[in-house]
């Protein structure tokens, strides 16, 4: 059985981990948090409280971090998973990063002797929780051949989409159509309740019609009870996602009209202090500038 090592225990991370450990992996665990890598040990896993730890322990090593940064910083730095070690791995990165940080990240690894997937996910905390995640992978084929075992304890959808990059390529398509119908559905909200039109009757309709989205029906009964705090899908989030979609697209001149409207939308909301809300709270905005 191949060893998995686990870097991040967030509010995707988490759900990743506990599934990895309770479908029966080998399982080893680090981040940041001492106190998240000693409650995981209570439940059987293994703890790493450095990333050599982690390393010496694990033939794959799954990552899933905050930002591009801190992947970079993970895989690539120069205390970075490989640092210590020149035994072949397999290095995973679940992250949401730029073509760039994947490209990066697969050369990197590449020169160590190592193989390198880039394996983004889509689905939030509740498919995290539960292991139905999307994921959609891109790099070696036998490399993903050796760790299909893995996200199949983590997604129900797994989906090899080709060479390095495309995994990440296939993730901000689908944060692009996030994006713009969170903030389509945001926009609709808004005029059924300047038109006295009941959210939840209005739903009942919109279920049956061309017009619905998933994204509007998770946001309809977050706008409905205003319920933007506190929220495990904030605002920041999907605005990191949209700036790096931007950027993508002037890499491939691509126009991105519905994706540069989001963005000046989101912007504001940083603007306004609020990224901390749910990625519905958009429709503060909106309202705003009516």
């Amino acid at each position: 059985m191949n060893r998995i090592g686990f870097i991040g225990l967030g509010n995707m991370g988490q759900g990743m981990a506990n599934n990895l450990l309770n479908k029966g992996a080998n399982l080893t665990v680090f981040t940041r948090n001492k106190e998240k890598i000693s409650a995981m040990e209570k439940l059987g896993a293994n703890g790493a409280y450095t990333l050599k730890d982690l390393s010496n322990k694990s033939d794959i090593i799954l990552t899933c971090l905050p930002d591009t940064k801190t992947s970079i910083e993970i895989i690539t730095g120069k205390d970075g998973i490989l640092s210590t070690t020149k035994e072949k791995k397999i290095i995973v990165d679940h992250s949401t990063v730029d073509m760039s940080t994947s490209k990066k990240c697969f050369q990197y690894i590449k020169e160590k002797g190592s193989d390198f997937l880039d394996a983004p996910i889509s689905g939030g905390p509740v498919g995290a929780a539960e292991g139905t995640l999307s994921i959609m992978v891109g790099g070696s084929k036998e490399a993903y051949d050796l760790t299909i075992d893995s996200f199949k304890m983590m997604g129900t959808t797994v989906k090899y989409m080709g060479e390095n990059g495309s995994g990440t390529s296939m993730k901000l398509i689908n944060q692009l159509l996030t994006a713009v119908h969170t903030t389509a559905a945001a926009e609709a909200l808004a005029l059924t309740n300047a038109a006295d039109v009941d959210i939840d009757s209005a739903m009942e309709i919109l279920e049956v019609s061309f017009g619905f989205s998933r994204m509007l029906e998770r946001c309809a009964p977050i706008i409905r009870d205003r319920n933007f705090e506190g929220s495990s899908v904030p605002a920041r989030n999907i605005h990191k996602d949209i700036n790096i979609i931007d950027q993508l697209g002037k890499d491939l001149s691509v126009n991105l009209p519905l994706i540069k409207t989001s963005k000046k939308l989101y912007d504001e909301l940083k603007k306004d202090g609020k990224e901390m809300d749910d990625m519905a709270g958009i429709i503060q905005i909106i309202e705003k500038q009516n």
